[in-house]
């Protein structure tokens, strides 16, 4: 039992100090036993309590390690972030309607949801959202004729979805020297209040190029605590998305390298059909999906994630 690193996690550095002590109050005993042979009857009673101690220690660090490591598997928190990409005001009526469509999945699940950027980004609490959703990271897109084409011109636009967790253990620190840090006005709903302070907090990290912004709380300190908590994910999650770049190949059941530049999904509004292009599996009834009844991709997903196996349907063309 490595009682160091056990002394390092904050979880288990009492108990690793407490196995410590029965070490030492175990090596004493058996000491006396040597030097005095005559003692073992009446030392052997403790050892036997020291090494049911040792036992009940040695199982309470190991579920603790165990469930850390359940975590860092399915993490319990994630970031859900929708940018609109190519396509002007009808990306960002598309963005809009996902970030609404995923609320309310997330509200059907009963999951704890919590603004961070108005319009952008939200994150979501739950043991069961990020094995459920993870696999929506990547850019989805819309086709469509826009309320304001008068030649009825169908018009693709899109807009780009990110799953991120977030991790209680990180095998990086960010240096306070390579952020760089903003504040404004937050701006839209929130009452006088986050229109006259300047509550809002815009970082952006110097060595990547990544910038996050958090709005949502009244207060500047909540929102840098919240920006800091999006940034780390998002450098996390480039992390991991440059490692699935390097191992997409050697990994059987595939469903998505998790690049967030990766077309997954097509919305065709004028045929009532959203076709996921990895598993090439169609739906119809899109505005009952768009209204938050995702479980059926959702299923579908896990369903392909297990067996390798995809759909019937072909996606559409390009």
């Amino acid at each position: 039992m490595n009682l160091d690193e056990y002394k390092k996690n904050h979880k288990t550095a009492y108990l690793a100090e407490m196995y410590e002590k029965l070490l030492k109050d175990e090596a004493e005993l058996l000491s006396i036993i040597e030097k005095d042979p005559s003692m073992k009857e009446i030392a052997e009673a403790d050892l036997v309590t020291i090494a049911e101690q040792k036992k009940n220690t040695e199982d309470q660090i190991n579920t603790i390690i165990e469930s850390e490591k359940e975590e860092i598997e399915y993490p319990t928190e994630l970031i859900l972030e929708v940018r609109p990409g190519a396509g002007g005001t009808e990306a960002d009526i598309f963005a809009g309607e996902l970030l609404a469509m995923y609320r309310r999945y997330a509200e059907m699940k009963g999951w704890n949801i919590k603004v961070i950027e108005e319009g952008v980004t939200m994150e979501i609490k739950s043991k069961e959202a990020y094995e459920l959703i993870r696999y929506e990271t990547g850019v989805h897109r819309i086709q469509r004729v826009p309320a304001t084409e008068k030649m009825g011109r169908v018009h693709t636009s899109t807009a780009s979805v990110s799953i991120m967790p977030i991790r209680k253990k990180i095998k990086f620190e960010i240096n306070p020297a390579d952020l760089e840090m903003e504040f404004s006005r937050a701006g839209g709903k929130g009452g006088q209040n986050v229109n006259k302070v300047e509550s809002a907090v815009r970082l952006v990290h110097k060595p990547t190029g990544l910038a996050v912004r958090a709005t949502a709380e009244r207060s500047q300190g909540a929102n840098r605590e919240a920006a800091m908590m999006l940034l780390t994910a998002r450098l996390a999650a480039l992390e991991e998305e440059n490692l699935a770049k390097k191992f997409t190949e050697a990994r059987k059941g595939q469903v998505g390298t998790g690049d967030r530049s990766e077309k997954i999904r097509t919305y065709n509004v004028l045929q009532d059909r959203i076709t996921d292009h990895r598993i090439k599996k169609t739906w119809h009834n899109m505005e009952k999906i768009l209204a938050g009844n995702l479980d059926p991709i959702i299923d579908a997903i896990q369903e392909y994630k297990k067996t390798g196996i995809a759909g019937n349907e072909e996606a559409d063309e390009e």
